[in-house]
């Protein structure tokens, strides 16, 4: 499973929010045994390699033992940088999978059955939009499937929601 991050912030300044999104998410992703991908992120350019964007963030946080999980994290190769998607997201990063409170009821799965299909061997990227109107509608129409973590369609904070996902996969795949 990946966390796929999409940037819907602001795509030209690297700002407070994405680092403190990217920290959260990259422990996350080291707690629950997850990658982690980021798109259209303004990652200045002097970081280049995903070693460098992590020990550059790691500097700046005291999340995830002041970024150690983060850094962990780039140096298993669990952590990539893609810009926006023009026709989709990297294949190889799995089934896209977007979590939103707005789900279109064709595409949308429970807890249980987004489970079984990783259970079975299935990839998936797991899209959490950043910004105060999360993922845009074009990337609505990208995704494979539509995951609501809440039962009740309740909209929650981009950080709150990565939380509540990746702890509901979790408790599913580790019964």
């Amino acid at each position: 499973m990946t966390i796929g991050i999409y940037n819907a912030y602001d795509p030209k300044t690297f700002r407070e929010p994405h680092r403190r999104v990217i920290a959260r998410a990259g422990d996350l992703a080291m707690a629950f045994n997850m990658n982690l991908a980021l798109f259209g992120f303004p990652i200045p350019e002097d970081r280049r390699t995903p070693l460098e964007i992590a020990n550059f963030i790691a500097g700046t946080t005291s999340i995830g033992a002041h970024g150690d999980n983060f850094v962990q994290l780039a140096e298993l190769g669990r952590f990539q940088t893609f810009p926006f998607p023009a026709k989709g997201f990297p294949p190889q990063l799995g089934k896209v999978v977007l979590t939103t409170c707005k789900p279109d009821t064709k595409k949308q799965l429970t807890t249980a059955q987004l489970a079984e299909l990783v259970e079975n061997g299935q990839s998936i990227l797991l899209i959490f939009g950043i910004g105060p109107h999360g993922t845009p509608k074009e990337v609505h129409g990208m995704s494979d499937i539509d995951f609501e973590v809440t039962g009740g369609n309740f909209s929650l904070e981009t950080c709150t929601a990565l939380g509540a996902v990746c702890g509901a996969l979790d408790c599913k795949l580790n019964k």
